[in-house]
């Protein structure tokens, strides 16, 4: 018996050992009754918090964790760049805030090309041509005037402070900076900022950004008009005459952000918010959760040869529809009803087999006759009901590396996500075509996928990730490992993960995702098999309405933190 006791006990604990090497990490996730922010930094969720502890809701949050990252997350934290928002508000209102950058007025189609018509690839993500009007600030404060409590002071000032008077770097940013310590040394304005007078940081050093400081006091003091009119334009517009771009102060001054509808959805009698274009990943996961309510999902189907067989496959015509089809719907009739209808679904269902098919073999679907890498996430949840979903980028890592002179913060590299060349990949290997291409003042295709699922309108999930083209198949994942394999938000993002994008035609997929006999298997069927990669970060929020509690996790692959009070 004593054996037989033993035997059992080192086998619930191999067992426990299995599931914390699986998912990387052990700990729970951060439980609150009153709050929670979710970030890719500790500091600015801790930021959020104390703003939710002050009586601000969710959004008053939000844009404090915005401003916050700007300051203490300059890898995609940003002033310069843009992102979605996506709102749930206590009194059901479902909303979206795209302040997404915007391409300048002087931007044109064959601006990336040469003589030849060939692509100069690093004009598109390593110069100030590179840039996109920058939206962040704006929306921001639009989301902040039309739906927050607190003034503009208050929820600014904790950036301010930590611009002002800095904060020690750590050795994760140290690392990340210092990777890219070739490219801030090309320019004055970055060097000065993110190298020790030419040197690489150390860990403890105290990260003080006095122009950054100024920049948020403008912003503090005019609003709006702090950044896109005044000083910080005129500094906006130097830099970019002298480096080669196209902003014009009529860019800075014309640039609105844009309240949209959300993309909404059902899953397992779970209502799906989440953005739509130009962000392509919110339509795609509704696309994607749309296929799978007509599948058999089972708990033990979990990391099998069968499951990632059927959402690879899912995930290769809905890229190759996407590359086709997507781009700003304020600039092309993209077919978003024909996507997301019943037909589109069939159409993908019929498709599905027990073989892999060749990307080769895909093309993207015909329309009916009768239509014609780096980001960064948070989320919000507070006590009132209210929860925010938030996903602002530079594109890149610390964009095209460029500082504004003066102002302190660094410019995206957003243009390269338009199709500069229709038919050649971005920098993150994702195909695009006319929809997608350059023209003045659009905006350009997005993965971004902030979402927020309701169970009876309130919220139970707030989710959304970082990671380029890998970002909605790591959301989606998420959601899934939620709803359909009944893990808690830390057990869903700490699991490994797997991504296909249509082209180029192979499987990514973490470490541990593949066991031997599933990696046959799935060759057996046909597929390839790619390399061994992280798999874009997720940031999270689940909510035990039944309990009154709210669950908060930040992703093992970053270090950010989740807190709550």
């Amino acid at each position: 018996m004593l054996m037989r006791i033993f035997s059992r006990t080192c086998l619930i604990l191999f067992v426990l050992f299995l599931s914390s090497t699986i998912y990387g990490a052990s700990q729970d996730p951060v439980r609150a009754k009153n709050g929670m922010v979710v970030s890719a930094n500790e500091i600015a969720s801790q930021v959020g918090v104390e703003i939710l502890k002050k009586g601000g809701n969710a959004v008053d949050a939000a844009v404090a964790v915005g401003f916050a990252l700007a300051v203490v997350h300059p890898t995609a934290g940003n002033l310069g760049g843009g992102g979605f928002m996506v709102i749930h508000l206590k009194d059901g209102t479902n909303t979206t805030i795209d302040f997404r950058e915007k391409a300048p007025y002087n931007a044109h189609k064959n601006m990336y090309l040469d003589a030849d018509g060939n692509l100069i690839d690093t004009l598109s993500y390593m110069s100030l041509s590179s840039s996109g009007v920058p939206g962040s600030v704006a929306g921001l404060l639009y989301v902040l005037e039309k739906y927050g409590s607190m003034s503009l002071a208050d929820v600014i000032s904790p950036a301010i402070d930590l611009a002002a008077n800095g904060f020690v770097i750590g050795y994760q940013l140290a690392e990340s900076i210092n990777k890219h310590h070739d490219e801030f040394l090309k320019y004055s304005s970055s060097s000065d900022i993110f190298t020790n007078n030419g040197l690489l940081l150390d860990d403890d050093y105290e990260l003080i950004q006095t122009d950054l400081a100024k920049t948020l006091t403008l912003i503090k003091q005019y609003g709006v008009d702090g950044f896109y009119k005044g000083k910080v334009a005129d500094l906006i517009v130097a830099q970019s005459i002298k480096n080669g771009g196209l902003i014009t102060h009529e860019d800075l001054e014309d640039y609105r952000p844009i309240e949209r509808d959300p993309v909404l959805g059902m899953y397992k009698g779970k209502k799906v918010v989440t953005m739509g274009l130009p962000s392509a990943g919110g339509t795609n996961i509704v696309q994607i959760l749309n296929v799978l309510s007509n599948c058999t999902i089972t708990p033990d189907m979990w990391g099998s040869s069968q499951y990632i067989h059927l959402m690879t496959e899912i995930f290769k015509y809905i890229f190759a529809d996407r590359s086709k089809y997507f781009g700003d719907k304020d600039f092309y009739d993209v077919p978003t009803e024909w996507l997301l209808s019943s037909e589109y679904t069939e159409y993908i269902l019929s498709k599905l087999s027990n073989r892999d098919v060749p990307s080769s073999e895909i093309q993207p679907s015909k329309l009916p006759q009768y239509e014609s890498k780096q980001t960064i996430h948070y989320c919000v949840m507070d006590n009132q009901g209210n929860a925010v979903s938030t996903t602002t980028t530079l594109n890149s890592s610390y964009g095209n590396k460029i500082v504004v002179e003066g102002a302190g913060f660094i410019m995206n590299n957003e243009m390269n996500d338009f199709a500069a060349q229709p038919g050649m990949p971005n920098l993150y290997g994702l195909v695009g075509s006319e929809a997608n291409s350059i023209q003045p003042g659009k905006r350009m295709l997005s993965s971004m996928s902030p979402t927020i699922v309701l169970d009876d309108n309130e919220p139970y999930l707030v989710v959304g990730g970082l990671g380029g083209s890998m970002i909605m198949t790591s959301v989606l994942q998420v959601i899934l490992n939620c709803m359909d394999f009944d893990m808690n938000i830390q057990e869903a993002i700490d699991a490994p993960r797997f991504h296909h994008q249509w082209l180029p035609d192979s499987l990514s997929y973490e470490k541990f995702t593949l066991s031997n006999d599933v990696k046959d298997n799935l060759i057996k069927m046909g597929h390839v098999i790619g390399k061994i990669e992280p798999i874009a970060r997720v940031e999270g929020i689940m909510v035990d309405k039944q309990n009154k509690l709210i669950w908060g996790a930040s992703d093992p692959r970053g270090y950010g933190k989740a807190v709550g009070y």
